[in-house]
């Protein structure tokens, strides 16, 4: 499966000890599924990792987020957004992930904040917008007999 991660599925899958963000990201690192990155998201990325009070509660140290950053920066494929679709939520900051998704043929785009996307003014039925813990329950169903 092709995936865009929002920033808030990295930070909870460091922030926990297990979990699905956990799951997901893991997925991810072992090259189960393809994560797409791209300029916007890589920019909201390094912004995040440098905002200590997000880390405050954090398992690992700021030397260990680096590395799995960059860990998971070697797993992703770079895609270049060449279209915006806007205007189209009702939030601007979270625009570029739907155009990474479309531009990327993503099947799923994966945040905690999946009411944020609900009312978009353009819809792409090919892409669906899942927490975590929707996107794994439906590739266990996918996957059994």
């Amino acid at each position: 499966m092709r995936l865009v991660l929002d920033t808030n599925v990295f930070v909870s899958a460091i922030l926990s000890k297990q979990g699905t963000s956990r799951a997901v990201l893991r997925r991810c690192l072992q090259g189960t599924d393809e994560a797409l990155m791209g300029q916007a998201l890589f920019a909201e990325y390094e912004s995040l990792l440098e905002r200590t009070v997000v880390w405050s509660r954090s398992l690992i140290t700021k030397q260990e987020r680096e590395t799995l950053w960059q860990a998971y920066l070697s797993v992703c494929r770079w895609v270049r957004v060449y279209y915006l679709w806007r205007p189209n939520l009702p939030d601007e900051s979270d625009n570029h992930l739907v155009e990474l998704a479309v531009a990327g043929g993503a099947d799923y785009l994966l945040t905690y904040n999946v009411r944020d996307f609900a009312n978009p003014e353009l819809r792409f039925p090919h892409l669906k917008i899942r927490t975590p813990s929707q996107f794994l329950r439906e590739v266990r169903e996918k996957c059994q007999p």
